[in-house]
């Protein structure tokens, strides 16, 4: 049976911590000297109060915690941080419908960041919920629940179902042996990196809280920017900082771990970073080819939008720095290509990831062999160890299932009145959490105008782009809630 005690008891937990977290968003609109701290003080309040509630109610209850609760509180987690982020963008009027309130929120917590926020709305966001808006993918970037898994063990309850149901990718990789301490580590290189970016912008010039802003969201691999026109406001020095962290987000982060430790051999030898690195080459060179001969840009301009656009979609940052969809046809294509690929696995990056398209060819090239020999035993290797059937199998039920989801998902969106070109697009840019996508959502529009029931239908799609389709859609079957 079900512990529903623990799960409410840990939803209490992960409340009381986003109320944490907007009670510093307050601190800066009051640095600021705005009057959007009311706003942020009342919701967190709300959030604290009700986090409370819920913690001290469930205190004294059985701690043990399952598969199934796993699955539950990770998805219900997601799902209750957005309804309550929502509160301070929907009460202050900055978006005064709680549909796109909470479609912007969902978008920042799954680093999603496709936004309802027109060109001459951003001047009306206040610094204190501008700095809450990035902070909710700063958040979201390492994983909500895994910030969480630091402190649960303090509050007797192990994080490992939690851990697996959380972290991007086939396999999670294990920084120590306790939980606890892994969250610990990922959550050290994920602050050192922010810090890192944050003072490289400020030595180009860039703002302290925008720094700040668009550190957060570079590692999160969210893309929400302050301005308007993403990072085609900046300078170009800005924009190779940029692109140095959206790949460093974009690596897993158990390679960065090593490095830090200077076992660089480890990371130059694993498959799916040397896969990583080698799509970004190839792709951006041929863009650049491509814009070097359809447009009168320079050599550096050519080279530097094109290895832009390509690491941000790649890693499933969104940011931009062009309309791509003003490119030739094969540099569009190229684009909506690299929208499938996404990160690496244990990377804050969306999508299908490295390794499963890795695996995927991988295994389609070794099926050709077995079609010759079918009685030989031939596994799909990866950094020269043999990958079990079990993962392979995974892999290619992920890839079926999201390819499906994208089907169906691009036919409900095309019943509502878009093109397939759109609709198409809108699916891609949310299931694979990027943002901008193409037609109607493309890199100089947004997502204002995609009707109420849209809305929601694509924030169900962030959702379950986050968490990898089946820590969200499990629920959905019936033997899950059987005893």
């Amino acid at each position: 049976m079900i512990n529903f005690k623990v799960v409410s008891y840990i939803l209490g937990v992960l409340l009381i911590i986003e109320a944490i977290f907007m009670l510093l968003s307050v601190s800066v609109s009051l640095m600021y000297g705005e009057n959007d701290y009311k706003y942020l003080l009342i919701s967190s309040l709300i959030v604290l109060v009700i986090g409370l509630i819920l913690f001290l109610l469930f205190k004294t209850s059985d701690k043990s915690l399952g598969k199934r609760e796993g699955y539950i509180i990770v998805s219900l987690g997601w799902i209750v941080f957005s309804i309550f982020g929502a509160i301070p963008f929907y009460i202050s009027g900055s978006i005064p419908s709680y549909t796109d309130a909470f479609f912007e929120t969902m978008s920042g917590f799954t680093t999603t960041g496709a936004s309802i926020l027109r060109p001459e709305e951003y001047e009306m966001i206040p610094n204190g919920l501008m700095f809450w808006r990035c902070l909710t993918q700063w958040l979201g970037g390492m994983g909500i629940i895994v910030l969480s898994l630091s402190i649960l063990p303090i509050l007797g309850i192990g994080g490992m179902q939690l851990f697996v149901a959380e972290v991007p990718g086939p396999a999670p990789d294990k920084l120590h042996p306790r939980i606890k301490e892994t969250a610990k580590r990922l959550w050290g290189i994920y602050f050192i990196f922010t810090l890192s970016e944050m003072l490289l912008l400020r030595l180009g010039g860039m703002s302290f809280f925008d720094a700040i802003c668009h550190s957060f969201t570079t590692m999160a691999t969210g893309g929400y920017s302050t301005n308007p026109n993403s990072i085609t406001y900046f300078s170009p020095y800005i924009q190779y900082v940029i692109i140095v962290f959206m790949f460093l987000a974009g690596t897993n982060f158990t390679l960065s771990y090593l490095a830090m430790h200077f076992k660089l051999k480890q990371v130059i030898n694993n498959e799916e970073f040397r896969f990583y690195l080698f799509f970004i080459f190839l792709f951006s060179i041929i863009i650049t080819f491509v814009l070097r001969f359809t447009s009168v840009q320079s050599i550096e301009n050519s080279f530097r939008h094109s290895l832009f656009q390509v690491v941000s979609i790649l890693t499933t940052t969104g940011y931009t720095t062009t309309d791509y969809l003003k490119w030739a046809p094969i540099g569009i294509t190229l684009i909506f290509l690299l929208m499938f690929f996404g990160g690496s696995a244990g990377s804050t990056g969306g999508s299908i990831k490295i390794i499963r398209v890795v695996l995927l060819l991988k295994n389609s090239i070794l099926e050709l062999k077995r079609l010759i020999h079918p009685n030989a035993v031939i596994p799909v290797r990866l950094n020269s160890q043999a990958v079990s059937s079990q993962i392979v199998t995974n892999v290619l039920a992920f890839v079926s299932f999201y390819i499906l989801t994208v089907m169906i998902s691009t036919g409900v969106i095309s019943a509502l009145g878009y093109n397939l070109e759109s609709s198409l697009g809108a699916v891609a840019a949310t299931l694979g959490n990027i943002g901008p996508g193409i037609g109607a959502v493309g890199p100089a529009e947004n997502y204002a105008d995609i009707p109420v029931f849209g809305k929601w239908f694509l924030s169900f799609l962030m959702l379950i782009g986050r968490l990898e389709l089946f820590t969200v859609l499990i629920l959905f079957a019936p033997s899950f809630w059987r005893k």
